[in-house]
């Protein structure tokens, strides 16, 4: 089925049915161990598009569990890939408990998705920059970076869209 013949048939469902397509697609999607949240798809493309492009390190995604690390290179760079589609802020940057402006990782990538949860563009900040543009968020306890186009000129862009 094409895409737009799939989207008209999707417009076309009761609100029941769309509820049970959903509920239908999500259990495929996990039967098949695939992922569909902004910030496993964000780190996915993040790390292919890594790999796959000449100048850029290899990335190797990070043990489970390890605090604000996403990826590894292969020079031992860390990094902390947050994503997001439609938030005017990234993910939060949990602080050292015991040295707050402890370095915690050496680059920061940001990964935009759009609406249909493609790759719309990548930036990377070192830590350096993401100590410039970070923000504090009191209720989390924790830092995190306003998608603003003023923050994003502070980044290196690494991917913009098609």
């Amino acid at each position: 089925m094409e895409i737009n013949s799939f989207q008209n048939y999707v417009k076309n469902l009761k609100d029941d049915e769309l509820a049970i397509l959903r509920a239908t697609v999500e259990k495929e999607l996990a039967e098949r161990g695939l992922v569909f949240s902004v910030g496993e798809l964000g780190e996915k493309y993040a790390i292919s598009y890594f790999n796959s492009t000449p100048g850029l390190p290899n990335l190797i995604k990070a043990p489970t569990g390890a605090k604000n690390v996403d990826a590894l290179s292969r020079d031992g760079d860390r990094y902390s890939i947050k994503a997001t589609m439609k938030a005017k802020k990234t993910g939060t940057v949990y602080p050292d408990d015991k040295h707050t402006d402890k370095q915690l990782f050496e680059y920061l990538v940001l990964v935009r998705l759009n609406d249909n949860y493609q790759l719309d563009s990548i930036y990377r900040y070192s830590w350096e920059d993401f100590v410039k543009v970070r923000a504090w968020d009191k209720r989390m306890n924790s830092w995190y970076i306003n998608v603003s186009m003023r923050n994003l000129q502070m980044a290196e862009k690494i991917y913009t869209g098609k």
